[in-house]
């Protein structure tokens, strides 16, 4: 029977950078994910780098991005995250240039205005630089870790005696000292079935939902002189909306995710030549009990829009702000779509609470701006940041069964590329640490 130190499951970014700390330790290492190679993949969420494979966005911050710093330390939080940003530029990733959005005297006019504004370093490395560094990784990695891919584990059962012996689905059982699950969002399912088998509570679920907003390139060229982008902070009574994915020059794409399709943002950089447009989602929170109805939810607002296709809907702010469908043609307005969409009556398609909000956001942006907002601004509807519940751990992402350990997006505590990998480290060298301690 086979037998090693560590089993990772899952090849996300969260898992990559777990193996990468444990890779020099001497320990039996074994990864384990059920998309493909990074070479043979065509999914954009599993396989090797999992969504780290897209435009590889690493905010290096506590303010947003996951709850990290509630396990690590507010400190350590972010001094693991230096710690990521040093192994990707060790790989290639110093070809992209860190810049931060800190700017003190727009957090003092931004204040003034009713917003809040969220500070990062970043390291924007794009979807070309993103893939060499993953194959830096890989290169890495293939030669002082074993890696199976399209091998989903059917069950992990812990062992009388200690460790873990971890099915696959041709039958063949691993046994491992230890078990790292980094499945992702996208291992919900899976981790859901797990977690019921080994009696793990799971916690409340989340789904951001929110309108993509397109405005003229320039509207926002005095909030970030000193900056690429920013985040802006804004709440109402019951509700924190946040703006996210800013990109100044970029363009609306199609986005599928879970059978659905949404309006998701791309970096300039990806393609050739950047549009004369800026765009962003505001994001609303909503919370419910459990995963379940977090996704029935998510199905139902988003697929009433599609309508059973990949269809968005939009509409220009003036014509939303009047209640009119007048001057609402695609063709009709300055501000060109860098998106197919079908131009519709939003308010007919989309909850009120993400119209009322997004145009309370707009008017106050107004007064921070001390401008109007272009009327022919497109808003899309309808952009969704979705989340796993929270797993029941200790400040070691240990669950209650010892020597299994949850870690990334997957364990409801990190929200970003750059928490995921900083959770992959900090367990990583634990458990190197924990080896070297029980040989001495």
């Amino acid at each position: 029977m086979t037998r090693y130190d560590v089993i990772i499951i899952g090849a996300g970014v969260s898992g990559i950078f777990a193996a990468y700390e444990l890779a020099a330790s001497g320990l039996r290492i074994l990864m384990l994910d059920k998309g493909k190679k990074l070479e043979e993949r065509s999914d954009s969420y599993i396989g090797f780098g999992g969504l780290g494979l897209s435009e590889g966005k690493y905010n290096f911050t506590n303010d947003f991005g996951g709850e990290l710093e509630r396990k690590t330390g507010y400190d350590a939080a972010l001094q693991l995250m230096e710690d990521v940003d040093a192994i990707l530029c060790r790989h290639g990733g110093s070809a992209a240039e860190l810049y931060h959005t800190y700017d003190p005297e727009l957090a003092s006019r931004a204040a003034e205005a009713g917003f809040g504004i969220l500070s990062t370093k970043t390291r924007h490395l794009g979807t070309k630089l993103s893939k060499h560094v993953l194959n830096e990784l890989y290169d890495y990695l293939k030669t002082r870790i074993d890696m199976q891919y399209e091998e989903e584990p059917s069950s992990i059962t812990p062992k009388g005696g200690g460790g873990f012996a971890v099915m696959l689905p041709d039958g063949i059982i691993i046994d491992s000292e230890q078990v790292i699950i980094a499945t992702g969002r996208s291992g919900n399912d899976w981790l859901s079935r797990q977690c019921q088998s080994l009696g793990i509570g799971r916690g409340e679920a989340r789904v951001d939902l929110g309108l993509r907003i397109e405005m003229r390139g320039n509207q926002l060229d005095s909030l970030l002189k000193r900056s690429f982008e920013t985040k802006l902070s804004f709440e109402g009574e019951d509700y924190t909306a946040t703006t996210y994915c800013m990109n100044p020059r970029g363009r609306v794409v199609l986005k599928l995710q879970e059978g659905l399709a949404m309006p998701d943002g791309q970096n300039y950089r990806e393609k050739e030549e950047g549009s004369s447009n800026l765009n962003f989602t505001l994001f609303i929170p909503n919370r419910f009990a459990t995963l379940e109805e977090a996704d029935a939810y998510l199905r139902d607002t988003v697929g009433r829009i599609n309508c059973d296709r990949n269809r968005i809907s939009a509409q220009r702010l003036g014509s939303l702000r009047e209640g009119s469908m007048a001057d609402n043609e695609p063709s009709s307005g300055t501000i060109r779509p860098t998106l197919e969409a079908e131009f519709a009556d939003l308010r007919q398609e989309v909850p009120k609470r993400y119209i009322a909000v997004t145009l309370a956001f707009l008017e106050a942006l107004e007064k921070l701006l001390e401008e109007p907002i272009d009327q022919d601004t497109i808003l899309y509807a309808i952009d969704g940041k979705l989340y796993s519940p929270a797993i029941e751990t200790n400040d070691r992402f240990e669950t209650k069964v010892r020597g299994l350990y949850v870690i990334g997006d997957c364990s409801g505590t990190t929200h970003s590329l750059s928490q995921a990998a900083a959770s992959g480290v900090y367990v990583g060298r634990l458990l190197a640490s924990k080896e070297r301690t029980l040989k001495h």
